[in-house]
């Protein structure tokens, strides 16, 4: 659960926080440049005599993440997998600087014993690995013995399933869910609309951003902001275009992103907002009701709940509640993936499959879909709840959090993360949103025009990406 980031590169490190999709913040900033076996499995493996009758060898695998989740992931397989013949050898270098996907590169690319056996790719550049340039070293899903049956029986969050796979083939998904949805101040709630029904507040502020800004008005009439700053309905926008930001090689800009222009202004010039950045003080402010003026909510999946807000929510702890939102969306997420060289190899083949399988597609009591989904990964402790990718083991398991006044928040991320949408992304989303953020920003402020503001935009991705535009 790892979502911490630094205020100069927010977006940069949504996902590596946000990205490390389902981690401590604080875990992430520190997350190192090291390589250790897991715990729970041996230190050593020496090459055993061909005896039948004394212990094969180990099979050692080669685990790169950029945080230590999945990581720490291993110790529970480890756990309860007493009889697994295998050592986790795990590298863990943070996305900090840019250190993670050069070094992946290079180990993927010099192949080998030490080349990684599964490697983990956050939201802001798994395209990369399952569908962009390194997505040849990527096995098939399918090829590990892991079919689409699987998938389907788990009933798994269908942008997951389009995000990690290539042609139709699967390559990666994640384990954890990040369909987005509204979180709402009650109080404020029950003082403009009456009433903090999840039912009655969700077509209050939607569906579409017509309903949203009527919402702000009633909103500030009451002297509250509807919004804490215009990245929090940025992610929405975004992850509900019809079209990435690049189509047929060409920059495109689709209408839907287009009018994140017209709603950052709106937000700003109306005093809708905040106007906050994310990932600063004020924005976190505004959780715990200190800032300029109350707002009402934020956009986010469960991890902006359990490990942001929870940290910074003070007095309005439980005064808190979820609902759908104006349009579906997902943000963050780390997908799991193996190197194809692994079915090689029939002992690690196996080894592999069976921890993927464990970590991604098992439903039962004792996978790890739902000690994520329940808390429990340390035994007789009751850990974070959070939204997984299986809605089957969602669905049978507790997702009553305090924050929010004890609602069950998995009633609401179900159909937020079938909702949410996979197929507008690219490999470059990372580079070209900071570089749209920063304009828009100028342009609500009132510093240069909308045509100037697209102009240099599009100026600034051919600069820095070589990319031109449609």
């Amino acid at each position: 659960m790892k979502r911490a980031l630094s205020a100069s590169t927010a977006i940069v490190l949504l996902s590596s926080v946000l990205a490390a999709c389902g981690s401590d913040a604080s875990n992430n900033a520190g997350a190192s440049q090291s390589a250790s076996p897991s715990a729970g499995a041996s230190a050593s493996s020496s090459a055993a005599p061909s005896d039948s009758t004394t212990p094969k060898e180990k099979v050692t695998i080669n685990l790169w993440s950029f945080t230590d989740e999945i990581p720490n992931m291993t110790k529970k397989y480890m756990e309860t997998h007493p009889d697994a013949n295998v050592e986790f050898k795990t590298t863990v270098i943070a996305t900090t600087d840019g250190a993670y996907q050069p070094a992946l590169d290079q180990a993927l690319a010099g192949g080998g014993k030490d080349a990684p056996d599964l490697y983990a790719a956050e939201s802001a550049f798994v395209l990369k690995y399952t569908q962009g340039d390194a997505s040849d070293y990527a096995a098939n899903y399918a090829d590990l013995g892991l079919g689409d049956d699987l998938v389907k029986d788990a009933g798994i969050a269908q942008y997951s399933v389009d995000i990690g796979s290539k042609d139709g083939a699967l390559k990666g998904l994640a384990y954890q869910a990040t369909g987005g949805a509204f979180i709402y101040r009650r109080s404020i709630a029950k003082d403009v609309f009456g009433t903090d029904d999840p039912a009655t507040i969700k077509t209050a502020v939607g569906p579409g951003w017509d309903k949203f800004f009527d919402a702000a008005a009633k909103l500030k009439a009451k002297g509250y902001g509807i919004v804490s700053g215009d990245g929090d309905i940025w992610h929405p926008i975004e992850n509900s275009s019809d079209k990435g930001w690049i189509v047929d090689g060409k920059l495109h800009i689709d209408p839907k992103r287009e009018q994140f222009l017209d709603f950052s202004k709106q937000l700003k010039d109306n005093g809708y907002s905040n106007d906050t950045k994310d990932w600063t003080e004020a924005w976190y402010a505004d959780m715990s009701g200190t800032g300029k003026q109350p707002i009402f909510g934020f956009f986010g999946p469960a991890w902006l709940i359990n490990y942001v807000m929870n940290g910074q929510v003070k007095d309005t702890n439980g005064d808190w509640a979820v609902t759908e939102p104006p349009t579906g969306f997902f943000w963050g997420g780390t997908w799991l993936l193996a190197n194809k060289d692994v079915v090689k190899n029939d002992a690690k083949k196996a080894a592999v499959a069976d921890f993927v399988k464990w970590v991604t597609l098992d439903t039962s009591d004792t996978g790890l879909q739902s000690y994520w989904a329940n808390g429990t990964m340390k035994t007789g402790e009751q850990g974070t709840k959070d939204s997984v990718a299986s809605s089957v083991v969602m669905s049978k398991s507790n997702g009553e959090v305090a924050l929010l006044g004890g609602q069950n928040m998995f009633d609401v991320f179900v159909p937020a993360n079938a909702n949410a949408t996979g197929k507008n992304l690219t490999q470059y989303d990372e580079s070209i949103n900071l570089i749209w953020r920063d304009q828009v920003r100028e342009y609500a402020n009132g510093t240069k025009s909308r045509d100037k503001t697209i102009a240099d935009f599009k100026q600034k991705v051919k600069d820095q990406l070589g990319i031109e535009s449609e």
